[in-house]
């Protein structure tokens, strides 16, 4: 795809991988609206890059959703490519131990229903713009889940689904449809420090941008590619090693 020129939607767009993709999209000439809830990670975002647009927004909640689609469409009517990015990542006690639904009613619908929402919102009006796309980012771990975060993994798997049905869907139209799967990178998903052993943040944002530029349509990037390519037997055997216990 096109990588210059858009107007861009990135929820999720204050921090992490959003943040890192929101940058590139707008050093290429692509001017970038970012969504997030703290206003001061928005801040922030814009401080270091002036030129991104930023809306408050918790797309956790399906009238900030609806919201957030109307603003776009009244002040950015050129906007052609939305990326559902935002994502939550929490790690519960075991499924023996009392649960807490909210935080994983939470996660579903940050990481689930809000991009298949955010989607159906904005189909019909990416269908007059010029070179429209979805990009979804996934995970690795919706090939290959984590046994002690079973309602992250299966958002993430599922969407993965939904992103195979919306690109059939939309297969006759302008609108182009992209998954991105990252593996474990460096960011503070699900707290700080978590993720310090993963995959280095600008080397998967670089490696994804340029994915894009090739008109790539599915990809992950080492742990996670391997995860989408492999097969049954070694998905179930990737599993086991992954969740094996530590000594």
């Amino acid at each position: 795809m096109n990588i210059e020129n858009n107007t861009v939607l990135v929820t999720g767009g204050s921090t992490g991988i959003g943040f890192a993709l929101a940058a590139r999209f707008l050093a290429a000439g692509s001017r970038v609206i970012i969504c997030g809830r703290r206003e001061q990670a928005l801040a922030e975002a814009r401080s270091a890059h002036p030129g991104l647009q930023t809306i408050q927004c918790d797309i956790s909640r399906e009238e900030e959703r609806v919201r957030l689609f109307q603003t776009v469409a009244r002040e950015y009517p050129r906007l052609n490519v939305l990326v559902n990015n935002a994502g939550i990542q929490n790690r519960p006690p075991p499924l023996t131990q009392h649960q807490d639904w909210s935080s994983h009613a939470h996660e579903i619908s940050t990481n689930l229903e809000a991009a298949m929402h955010l989607t159906m919102l904005f189909v019909p009006f990416l269908m007059a713009q010029k070179d429209p796309a979805i990009i979804n980012v996934t995970s690795g771990l919706a090939f290959v889940p984590m046994a002690m975060m079973p309602t992250y993994c299966a958002t993430k798997a599922a969407l993965h689904s939904f992103t195979m049905s919306t690109r059939r869907q939309l297969a006759d139209t302008p609108i182009k449809v992209v998954e991105i799967a990252p593996p474990a990178v460096q960011t503070d998903l699900g707290g700080k420090g978590l993720h310090d052993f993963g995959v280095p943040l600008d080397e998967f944002a670089d490696y994804a941008m340029d994915q894009l530029r090739v008109g790539k349509e599915e990809f992950g990037y080492q742990f996670s590619e391997k995860g989408m390519d492999a097969s049954g037997p070694e998905i179930q055997q990737m599993f086991e090693a992954m969740n094996a216990p530590r000594a």
